[in-house]
C-alpha cells in the first residue's frame, strides 16, 4: 500500500510509528472504478444498508430521549425537531438518495476495532491527480453523532475536487469523551496511512469538525501535539494536518455546563459524558491551549474557527475566545463569523438553498489557495449547486429549529 510522503515538520521530526498491520486499515467495499478500490454493491445490498442505517438513526433517537429524560421541555424539543425534519424532507430525501446510491460515496469503511469505527468517503469525479482531503468529525451533542450527518457537506466539497472522510465514533452512553477523542484520532491515523489509495494527497490533509465534532477534533489535535512535543510514539503527526476547521464548536467545557443545562442537555448527563467535573479542564481545548509548551504550539497547523453570531446552541463567543487564547500562545488562528446565522443555518439550511454556500466557499478558498488550476476549474467556472428545498420551507424550518 502506498504510504504518504513524510510531512514537512513544523518543529523537528516526529517519532511516527506504523499502525498495527492487523488493524482493519485496508479499503473496504465500495464502487468499482475508484482507483481499483473495492467492488460495486448490488441493489439488494444498498437497500439492506439503507434499512440498517435507518434503524441506527431511530435507535439513536431513543437513546437520546432515554438519556435526557422525557420531560415537557424535551417533548416540545422533539416535536420541533420532527416538524423541522418534515419541512426540510424534500432536501433530505435527495441527499439520502445521493448518499445511498451515488458511485462517488464509499460507505462504512472500517478504520478501527471499536464499535462505530466506520467512516464514509466522498470521492470527486476527477481523479486525474491526487485530491486534497478533509477529515470531518460530525456533531450530535456527543449523543447522536453519526457519519451520515456530513453527507451534504461531503457532496458539496467533492463537487469542488476535495475528498471528504466523514467519521463515525462511539457516542454516549456507548462511550464517553475519551473514547470519542480516541476514535477520532484513530480515524485521522487511518486517513494519513491510506488516503493515497483512495486518490487523496497525503500532503494535503485537513481536519474539520462541527459542533460537538469540532470539540472532539480539537481535543484530538491538541492531545496529539502534546504527545508529539514530548517525544512519545505516535501513529500520525500533527504536521500532517495543513489546517484545522472548527464549525460552531465549544472549546471550554467548564463555561458551557450551565448553558447546556438551560438548553436541555442536563448537567448530570453532560458531566457523565465528560467523565466528571474534574475532567472538564482535560477536555477543554481552550484551557489546554493555555498550558501548551512552545514546542507543542509550534506543531499546530493554522486553526480557522467558523461560527454564526445568531447561534444560541453554542454562543459564537466560544470560538472568539478560543482563537484569542491560541493567538496569545503563539498559534496561527482566526475566526470567521457569519452575521445572524444560527447553529443549523451554516451547516444545513444554507447548503439546501443551493447557489454559493458561504461556509463551503470559505473552506474551499483556503484549501485551493495554492492551486491556481483548481481555483479556475472548481471555483471560477464550476456550475452553481441546485436548490434542494424551497425558500418558504427553509425559513419556516429555521424558526422552528430546536438547535
Amino acid at each position: 500500500m502506498q504510504q504518504p510522503a513524510s510531512p514537512a515538520s513544523r518543529s523537528g521530526t516526529p517519532r511516527l510509528r506504523r499502525r498495527d498491520s492487523s488493524a482493519p486499515n485496508t479499503p473496504r467495499a465500495g464502487p468499482c472504478g475508484l482507483g481499483g478500490v473495492g467492488r460495486r454493491t448490488t441493489f439488494r445490498e444498498d437497500v439492506g444498508h439503507a434499512a440498517a442505517e435507518t434503524y441506527l438513526v431511530t435507535r439513536l433517537t431513543f437513546i437520546l430521549l432515554r438519556s435526557l429524560g422525557v420531560g415537557s421541555r424535551w417533548i416540545c424539543q422533539l416535536l420541533a425537531l420532527l416538524i423541522y425534519a418534515v419541512l426540510l424532507m424534500p432536501g433530505f430525501i435527495r441527499v439520502g438518495y445521493y448518499y445511498f446510491f451515488s458511485s462517488q460515496v464509499l460507505r462504512s469503511i472500517v478504520y478501527g476495532d471499536q464499535p462505530r469505527n466506520r467512516l464514509d468517503m466522498y470521492i470527486p469525479t476527477d481523479r486525474s491527480k491526487p485530491n486534497p482531503v478533509v477529515v470531518f468529525v460530525t456533531g450530535g451533542a456527543w449523543i447522536i453523532g453519526y457519519k451520515a450527518w456530513g453527507a451534504l457537506l461531503g457532496r458539496r466539497l467533492a463537487e469542488r475536487g476535495i475528498i471528504v472522510a466523514c467519521v463515525d465514533y462511539r457516542n454516549f452512553p456507548q462511550g464517553t469523551i475519551s473514547d470519542m477523542v480516541s476514535d477520532a484520532s484513530e480515524a485521522i491515523s487511518f486517513i494519513c496511512d491510506t488516503v493515497a489509495s483512495y486518490g487523496g494527497d497525503p500532503n494535503q490533509i485537513y481536519l474539520m469538525g462541527q459542533s460537538a465534532g469540532a470539540h472532539i477534533a480539537a481535543c484530538a489535535l491538541l492531545e496529539q501535539a502534546v504527545k508529539e512535543s514530548q517525544g512519545e510514539e505516535i501513529y500520525w503527526s500533527v504536521t500532517q494536518i495543513k489546517s484545522y476547521f472548527g464549525l460552531s464548536g465549544g472549546y471550554n467545557m467548564q463555561n458551557l455546563v450551565d448553558h447546556f443545562h438551560k438548553r436541555g442537555l442536563y448537567r448530570s448527563i453532560f458531566l457523565s459524558i465528560m467523565e466528571g467535573r474534574r475532567s472538564l479542564p482535560q477536555f477543554s481545548p481552550e484551557i489546554i491551549a493555555k498550558k501548551l509548551t512552545h514546542g507543542a504550539i509550534a506543531l499546530l497547523p493554522e486553526i480557522v474557527l467558523f461560527h454564526g453570531t445568531g447561534d444560541y446552541s453554542i454562543p459564537s463567543s466560544a470560538s472568539k475566545i478560543f482563537a484569542d487564547v491560541l493567538k496569545k500562545a503563539g498559534a496561527k488562528a482566526k475566526v470567521q463569523l457569519y452575521r445572524g446565522k444560527t447553529h443549523t443555518d451554516v451547516f444545513v439550511q444554507d447548503p439546501l438553498r443551493g447557489g454559493k454556500d458561504p461556509l463551503v466557499e470559505d473552506v474551499v478558498s483556503i484549501i485551493h489557495a495554492d492551486d491556481a488550476d483548481a481555483r479556475h476549474k472548481y471555483d471560477d467556472s464550476a456550475p452553481s449547486p441546485e436548490r434542494l428545498v424551497s425558500e418558504w420551507r427553509i425559513m419556516l424550518a429555521r424558526q422552528i429549529s430546536p438547535f
